[in-house]
């Protein structure tokens, strides 16, 4: 009887990843949409490529919390926390909105430790409206 070796397993291949790069970004825009229910905070570079945000929402305040100065502040402070390893040292700020959280974002990303270079308001402003409805007849 002749003996028989089991057949050797066959080797599994490695997965090759790439190293992530992390890249320094030591200006930044960052742009506060202060809706009237929300306040939303993203820091991009200055190509317009995103790098963190946050919001009132994802920083867990609910319903009528959400609108709030203090909410506004607290996601821009996690916004703030967030660019960290990118080691952001400056700021654009542009502003958008009338909403409650407009100042107390700018605020937040101060108590963060970044320097701001400008503040930008980039609220749209209708200029001429749009067009009339048309008039009554009775």
């Amino acid at each position: 009887m002749a003996e028989t070796t089991p057949p050797a397993p066959e080797a599994t291949p490695k997965v090759v990843r790439k190293k992530k790069i992390k890249r320094t970004v030591p200006k930044a825009r960052v742009c506060i949409h202060a809706g009237e229910n929300n306040t939303i905070v993203t820091f991009t570079d200055l190509e317009g490529n995103k790098l963190a945000g946050s919001s009132c929402g994802a920083a867990g305040f609910r319903g009528t919390r959400k609108s709030t100065p203090y909410a506004a502040k607290v996601a821009a402070e996690k916004a703030a926390e967030m660019v960290q390893a990118y080691g952001v040292q400056s700021v654009q700020i542009e502003v958008r909105g009338l909403g409650p959280g407009r100042e107390q974002a700018i605020r937040g990303i101060q108590g963060a430790g970044i320097d701001l270079d400008a503040i930008i308001d980039t609220t749209p402003i209708p200029h001429g409206g749009c067009r009339p409805r048309r008039r009554r007849r009775v």
